[in-house]
């Protein structure tokens, strides 16, 4: 009889679309309903659709659709529900206009119907961001609950404030310790042996660090001398801003400021460099900004602690770094990867506990600065 139960259970729970505990069906549920079903669909934002088997997850080019996947670092379109953006809903939700939307976990309430010959959500009346803990507990980020409620409606200085409290108190790491967290945070995702050199780009074993010129060495993406907190634990262990770089192109960087131009590095000719400012490659743009934001955030001048600030200028020297507008500018062209997402995710379980506000809402740059 149970059996009989549960099969009958099944056959209606398809043919209606009835939601499942959470309150709405996940993505791979969603892809088995039939067309015309009223549903509200809850899923990752991965990308924006712009043919039958091309989704774009960078360098967007429309607001007239989302895809959404139940893992946020999905790539497959075949585990993608493909959502049609009506004129009322792209200037909100849009990823052209909306970039840093991309990773967000959202519900969509519409109609199934094919969208690029794909399963889909037209007939959209609803969308809105979600927590990935059912709102239990901390949502990680993805929206204004959980880990960042105390921060819900400001903006300036007293957001600023705010988000400073949020990430103030974590683990602080020995500088020796860095060398383990870095094997874990910036592994490659294609070889779980290395990781992946912020400027050059490169897959290097993780074991060929040191200070020898073919090894990886732990750059402080905002530079130490910039407030003199060299290795001392808290701002000159802080994960968040130290990446694995090839020994002599961190040596090429030095302390230099950040800004557009000046001339190729001949070892690494994807970044720039001229007398007082550093251009990393486009990749990586946006997660250098993001790292100087954070690091801008967290460290106030509170508790004998350094206060960092940005400056709008290159050539700096002192606790500031520069320079703001390219930093934006940065932040804006490079949107979140899911390499970042990961970072931030395994630093907040694994190392230090605390996260970095500007990968988790990219908005908040903007609302700051």
């Amino acid at each position: 009889m149970k059996r009989v139960f549960m099969v009958l259970f099944a056959f209606v729970f398809m043919a209606t679309g009835t939601v499942n505990a959470a309150g709405a069906l996940t993505v791979s549920e969603a892809l088995y309903q039939s067309n015309g079903t009223s549903v509200t669909v809850e899923g990752y934002i991965v990308g924006v659709p712009v043919s039958t088997t091309d989704v774009q997850q960078s360098n967007f080019t429309s607001d007239y659709a989302l895809a959404l996947a139940d893992d946020p670092a999905e790539t497959q379109v075949d585990d993608m529900i493909l959502v049609k953006l009506d004129s009322a809903y792209r200037s909100d939700w849009g990823l052209q206009s909306n970039p840093g939307k991309m990773g967000e976990l959202v519900q969509v309430q519409g109609v199934i119907d094919p969208y690029f010959s794909r399963q889909g959500i037209e007939n959209v009346s609803s969308i809105t961001a979600a927590s990935s803990d059912g709102g239990s507990g901390d949502d990680g980020g993805t929206s204004t609950s959980g880990y960042y409620a105390s921060a819900s409606g400001l903006t300036g200085s007293a957001l600023k404030a705010e988000l400073h409290n949020i990430i103030d108190d974590h683990y602080e790491l020995s500088y020796s310790a860095v060398w383990d967290a870095l094997r874990n945070t910036d592994e490659d995702p294609y070889n779980a042996n290395n990781v992946v050199l912020l400027y050059s780009g490169k897959s290097m074993s993780k074991y060929d660090n040191g200070g020898f010129v073919d090894e990886w060495n732990r750059e402080h993406v905002w530079a130490k001398s910039h407030g003199d907190f060299g290795t001392s634990m808290g701002a000159g262990t802080d994960i968040h801003h130290l990446r694995p770089t090839d020994v002599s192109i961190n040596s090429s960087r030095g302390n230099l400021d950040f800004d557009n131009g000046g001339y190729a590095l001949t070892e690494a000719p994807e970044n720039s460099y001229d007398s007082d400012s550093w251009e990393p490659r486009d990749e990586v743009k946006g997660d250098v900004a993001r790292m100087i934001f954070y690091m801008a955030t967290r460290y106030e001048g509170n508790s004998g602690e350094l206060d960092l600030e940005i400056a709008n200028y290159t050539g700096t020297s002192g606790p500031y770094l520069g320079k703001l507008t390219t930093l934006k500018q940065w932040h804006e062209m490079d949107p979140v990867s899911n390499f970042e997402r990961n970072r931030n995710e395994v630093i907040y379980t694994d190392y230090q506990g605390n996260r970095n506000p500007f990968i988790d809402h990219p908005e908040f740059v903007e609302y700051i600065w």
